[in-house]
């Protein structure tokens, strides 16, 4: 039988020593995270100021900067302190503090595109009855859901694995995991790997089914209606659908790298890629739908 231990600290061995590279490294991450928080930021001052824009698209789009801003400072202050310093260790309370945060950050980000693509599936498959069936009430209401059952979902992983007796303390990341933590374990972690299906379940794969269940009407009505609905299909899910294979690409890479042998992958990747999810989306998205939506890109304008 392993011997337990009472673990105060965990090591992240995924960091590589960058040399003189240090400060460039710091300098590049540095101006990555001010370009998200300032571009985010930007985008959720001209939704709240501007009233002709408190339209449920508008609205969930907010939700979801919010979101890509609340991700983004759960990994890069500790990301830039980690890249500065020699000793790459992490209290447990601040590792599990993390791992709620940039969970719950990508559980809020699959219920966001989901609410958001059925919200598009209201209004291009129901045009006359959108008003009447998706209300600013109704809105609060599912971006209120999204944000709630994802802690709620967040608290239950982390009352599992807070308990959890361990025989190591060596994450091979960048940051703190969940699945890296139960690997440590010492002792029998079915209920933990049956509740992480669960809920990856719940948080990933129901979204997804949503998803496609919109878009396959979206289509339907695309196909046989006019050409102005092709045309208003394409510049509303456009934006919304390159957001969500961006994001999904990255979670599912991180997903693979979690529960599957990866070896075989070059180890710069295994480094960077499981950043990818945390960095891509909130960098890319207020770009793509400040360009790609008129409205928004009109308000921009006229603010700077």
């Amino acid at each position: 039988m392993m011997n337990s231990t009472h673990v105060s600290y965990f090591a992240l061995v995924a960091y590589f020593d960058a040399g003189r590279f240090k400060h460039v490294y710091f300098l590049s991450v540095m101006l990555l995270y001010v370009l998200i928080v300032s571009s985010n930021l930007l985008l959720i001052v001209v939704i709240c100021m501007n009233r002709s824009l408190h339209e449920p698209m508008y609205l969930f789009l907010c939700s979801l900067f919010v979101n890509e801003l609340y991700g983004s400072t759960g990994l890069f202050p500790f990301l830039l302190v980690q890249i500065l310093s020699d000793v790459h260790t992490v209290s447990a309370p601040f590792c599990y503090l993390q791992i709620f945060c940039l969970y719950s950050y990508g559980n809020i980000e699959f219920l966001n595109l989901a609410v958001m693509s059925y919200d598009r599936y209201l209004a291009i498959c129901y045009p006359l009855q959108y008003n009447t069936r998706m209300t600013n009430k109704k809105v609060v209401i599912l971006i209120a859901l999204a944000w709630s059952l994802t802690y709620v979902v967040n608290v239950l992983t982390l009352s599992l694995i807070v308990p959890l007796q361990l025989c190591g303390s060596i994450i091979n990341k960048v940051y703190c995991d969940n699945y890296s933590i139960v690997k440590l374990a010492c002792y029998d972690t079915t209920v933990n790997n049956i509740y992480g299906l669960f809920a990856t379940s719940l948080s990933v794969f129901a979204p997804l089914i949503l998803i496609l269940y919109t878009y396959i009407k979206i289509l339907k009505v695309c196909f046989s209606g006019s050409k102005q609905t092709r045309q208003k299909a394409v510049s509303t899910c456009t934006p919304h659908l390159a957001s969500l294979l961006n994001f999904s690409f990255g979670a599912c890479f991180e997903i693979s790298q979690s529960r599957f042998n990866m070896s075989s992958v070059p180890n710069m990747l295994r480094i960077f890629l499981p950043l990818y999810f945390l960095t891509c989306p909130p960098l890319v998205n207020p770009v793509m739908y400040g360009l790609k939506l008129s409205r928004i890109r009109v308000f921009c304008k006229s603010m700077i």
